[in-house]
């Protein structure tokens, strides 16, 4: 298969073919893809299948740039995410709220995003994807006439792939860098629970055992270093591919505060004008909720509203920011400090899970005890690069 380019537009002549003899794992329904699109459904299939799998639910991501934003299994939509895509909340199907849960957790980066369900998309799912800007979407089906529905999108441009979940990939896997061949074992390891039976300190209740679990399936396709914090069956912030893993801690850790604090008050009281696009909507509000606007931003934030934005002060934030609780922790590697677990803490951090082995392991299980957080050892290293 001819690719549309590589990873970037100077880099012609990109292709892809199968590794070994009998059916491709995807087909292409509409569009053409890029080298970065082939990478983001193939490792955003491989997401959403293991994560379906595992917790027996519709399981949806939104990818950027060969990770994740987002992603959730079916569940509850809330009012916040309902009000922003202008739907029922308690209307919405199984796979649809998957997908609004995956892209609620940071509608920012999910802006131009690639789609991964694990079901047929339905008439419902191809609708939404209608009016969001999205890229593309890889399933392992489609009901009749969404293809047709999606095929109208970006001029015809939007892509559509199918996977087939019956395929059976590899036992071994290689790339090449710089005229070198690099083959490893495929990991293979399948995600269940009993990953999380040696719980070394704390209490994991069954909800959270599996918002673990579905941490796990979201790591081991997300750019290493990595962490995410999940609830409910969603992530509510993925740190991808940092160099030192306290920061991937802290930068999904404020992407998760931020989720949090769109459910506040005065952020939902900010009152738009009618013309302004829900990616708009987004941005403003993540920058009220940062509260460093600049001069010139408050400006032309008092542009895109019709009544002045109300207060959200530091103690209004910090009281807020409280009754986030129950959230559960996960790292793709031991984590090698304590401090990981001091700042998954301020965000609201009831259970983790972590291979352990570090030569602080000690440590970290001693914060856990201090915190009053449950610490689940995997065992289970889940690098991904």
């Amino acid at each position: 298969m001819d690719l549309r380019y590589g990873t970037n537009p100077q880099q012609q002549a990109a292709t892809t073919a199968p590794v070994q003899p009998g059916p491709w794992p995807v087909r292409v329904l509409q569009g053409s893809p890029s080298y970065i699109n082939m990478l983001d459904a193939l490792n955003s299939w491989q997401l959403v299948l293991e994560a379906s799998r595992a917790l027996h639910r519709p399981a949806a991501t939104s990818f950027k740039h060969v990770s994740p934003a987002g992603a959730a299994v079916a569940g509850p939509v809330d009012d916040v995410t309902a009000e922003l895509y202008g739907i029922g909340h308690a209307s919405v199907g199984a796979l649809t709220s998957a997908y609004l849960r995956a892209r609620d957790a940071d509608p920012k980066s999910s802006y131009g995003d690639f789609a991964a369900v694990s079901h047929p998309v339905d008439a419902e799912l191809a609708e939404l994807l209608t009016s969001v800007v999205c890229d593309g979407i890889i399933a392992p089906g489609y009901a009749p006439g969404t293809v047709a529905t999606l095929s109208k999108k970006k001029n015809g441009r939007f892509l559509v792939m199918e996977a087939d979940e019956t395929y059976t990939p590899p036992q071994h896997e290689a790339r090449e860098v710089f005229g070198l061949r690099l083959t490893q074992q495929r990991d293979d390891v399948t995600l269940s629970t009993a990953l999380l039976d040696d719980v070394v300190c704390g209490t994991l209740p069954a909800t959270a055992a599996e918002d673990l679990l579905l941490g796990l399936a979201v790591l081991r396709y997300t750019q290493s270093n990595s962490v995410c914090y999940l609830r409910g069956g969603a992530t509510l912030g993925i740190g991808a591919g940092q160099q030192s893993r306290v920061d991937c801690t802290r930068l999904a850790g404020a992407k998760t505060d931020t989720w949090w604090l769109r459910r506040h008050p005065a952020v939902r009281a900010l009152a738009f004008q009618p013309h302004v696009r829900r990616q708009d909507r987004i941005n403003w509000q993540i920058r009220f909720i940062e509260g460093d606007l600049t001069p010139d931003e408050s400006t032309r934030m008092s542009t895109v509203l019709s009544a002045p934005a109300p207060e959200l002060t530091d103690k209004q934030r910090t009281q807020w920011l409280a009754g986030l609780t129950q959230v559960a922790f996960v790292s793709d590697g031991a984590l090698p400090f304590r401090d990981n677990v001091d700042h998954a803490h301020r965000h609201g951090v009831g259970y983790i899970a972590e291979p352990g082995g570090s030569i602080r392991s000690s440590e970290v299980e001693d914060a856990c005890r201090e915190h009053q957080i449950a610490l689940a050892r995997t065992g289970l290293r889940l690098f991904h690069h």
